[in-house]
């Protein structure tokens, strides 16, 4: 089972883990969610997949080409997804989901209550991954003007523990540790992950 703990940050470190939540399904009506996967797209039986289905404001920014990613389409896509939400919007974003998200957020962080990052990759994961085009490269690290969780793992293959906290401290966000959950996708056990899906919600009713 993997657990999450929360570390310290700028925005205090919150305990997720044991938070009280009140209703879920309210939290989720008040917010347009955006599922944002990375390379490849999610699996059906991915738990970003699963949360899609699950929640009833979700939907998924859909991209031309998954297995061979550009910054500039992928960031429009996003950018594009946002400015057509009637609400203000959640993003539940994966791997390199989450980069694209970051090159976002600043101009639109009006339209958005909080970001849920999970397993950014490494500005040293770039080449390992001859496929993804190589502006997505460095992350932002802008600090973020809303509230966010950098989710990591002790053995992520693309994002060491030490870049994955430094990264949380530059965004002003909480990092949140996985342990040992590789990059938190289906390959490392997460097509179910009810401890993540814990974590958002206690999330959401903190916005």
């Amino acid at each position: 089972m993997v657990l999450l703990s929360a570390v310290k940050s700028h925005r205090g470190g919150r305990d997720y883990c044991n938070q009280r939540v009140r209703s879920k399904e309210m939290r989720v009506a008040e917010a347009d969610i955006l599922i944002l996967p990375g390379l490849n797209d999610s699996e059906p039986e991915h738990w970003q997949s699963r949360w899609r289905q699950k929640l009833s404001t979700a939907r998924k920014v859909e991209h031309d080409d998954w297995r061979a990613p550009r910054l500039s389409p992928w960031r429009d896509a996003v950018e594009r997804a946002i400015v057509a939400s009637d609400r203000k919007i959640v993003a539940v974003a994966h791997s390199l989901g989450a980069l694209t998200f970051l090159h976002v957020a600043e101009r639109q962080s009006d339209r958005i209550a909080g970001a849920f990052l999970v397993a950014p990759p490494a500005d040293s994961a770039a080449s390992r991954l001859p496929a993804v085009d190589p502006a997505f490269f460095p992350a932002p690290r802008g600090r973020l003007a809303f509230p966010a969780i950098v989710v990591g793992s002790a053995d992520d293959p693309y994002a060491p523990v030490p870049f994955a906290r430094d990264l949380a401290t530059d965004l002003g966000a909480d990092y949140l540790d996985a342990g040992a959950a590789g990059h938190i996708n289906l390959a490392s056990g997460h097509g179910p992950w009810p401890e993540g899906s814990m974590v958002f919600a206690r999330f959401l009713a903190s916005l």
